[in-house]
């Protein structure tokens, strides 16, 4: 297969995962606030902890019925240790944005972490590995001008929520530099699989750190189960599992290597456009006029980088 086909593979796909992250701002949104709703009690770190293993258990059972060659990843020591790098990446950036996103609506969430664009750009340029192209650059700044102006001119009061989702930003960028690398190497769906158990393990961690340490008359883990006797958090768990986890992370980890990376974190800027919508259908955001301002821009810059493809280069490989 060319590699000019493989790119328009790869940027189908990669629009494709954009739909769907730009669902998890919300579903992680309403999983909270369901939460808070059944739970007496409330402590934060442990529900998100707690959410995180529930989700990503979704992810490995999901990943194990459906492609068989994922098993054969758990005798794969490549796949381990690039699982380990990869894996605790998501449970870092998975933990701080769910924290946060407690505090913040989801439009103002997707905007924050999309400045990933700008720290994979940055973080290439000081690896000398990632050289910008003219129209990387135009994109990158159409991109996270596109996405900060979704939802209006960017008002944003920093407070330790918004600051920390900047940080799972930054986070997510050295994640898209780190599967550009890892999955050149490693077969991308035992990469998965090892990745999802790394997440749920330090995720398990957390939660019994949480535990011990959270104060009197906060949420045992019984209660924290019994909260999947609930439907709504049911679902908002598989669809943050199923869609979020296995099916948006497989395809990330196949065809992001196609694409440079940071062509791939412009694409991923798509984020807040969905999440914007999505927030709309539930009434956790107002429609403006912006919505399509920032929408064009984004869909702008994408469309510059790929009108040069022969402009961008990537050296990873080297």
């Amino acid at each position: 297969m060319g590699q000019a086909v493989q790119r328009r593979q790869a940027i189908g796909w990669l629009f494709l995962v954009t739909l769907v992250w730009g669902g998890t701002f919300v579903w992680m949104k309403e999983v909270l606030n369901a939460a808070d709703s059944y739970l007496t009690t409330w402590h934060l770190a442990s529900v998100v902890a707690f959410m995180i293993v529930i989700r990503f258990t979704i992810g490995v059972i999901s990943l194990s019925i459906f492609n068989k060659n994922a098993r054969s990843g758990l005798k794969d020591i490549d796949a381990w240790n690039g699982g380990l790098v990869l894996g605790l990446l998501l449970w870092a950036g998975f933990l701080t944005q769910m924290l946060a996103i407690d505090e913040i609506t989801p439009a103002v969430s997707a905007f924050l972490t999309s400045l990933y664009v700008v720290f994979t750009a940055l973080i290439g340029l000081v690896l000398r590995k990632h050289p910008l192209s003219g129209s990387l650059v135009v994109g990158v700044l159409l991109a996270t001008l596109g996405a900060g102006f979704i939802d209006g001119p960017p008002q944003i009061s920093w407070g330790w929520a918004e600051l920390i989702t900047v940080f799972s930003a930054f986070i997510f960028a050295v994640h898209i530099v780190a599967t550009d690398v890892i999955t050149k190497r490693v077969d991308p769906v035992r990469l998965t699989m090892t990745s999802f158990i790394v997440v749920i393990s330090a995720s398990v961690f957390t939660l019994l750190i949480s535990l011990l340490l959270s104060p009197a008359g906060s949420p045992s883990i019984g209660d924290l189960f019994s909260l999947l006797f609930h439907w709504d958090i049911v679902l908002w768990l598989f669809l943050l599992g199923f869609l979020g986890s296995f099916i948006a992370i497989l395809l990330l980890n196949i065809y992001q290597r196609f694409l440079h990376p940071v062509h791939a974190a412009i694409i991923y800027a798509f984020e807040p456009v969905w999440a914007t919508i999505y927030a709309l259908f539930v009434g956790l955001n107002e429609f403006t006029f912006w919505l399509f301002v920032g929408g064009g821009l984004l869909l702008l810059g994408n469309l510059i980088v790929e009108s040069r493809p022969n402009q961008i280069t990537d050296t990873s490989e080297e």
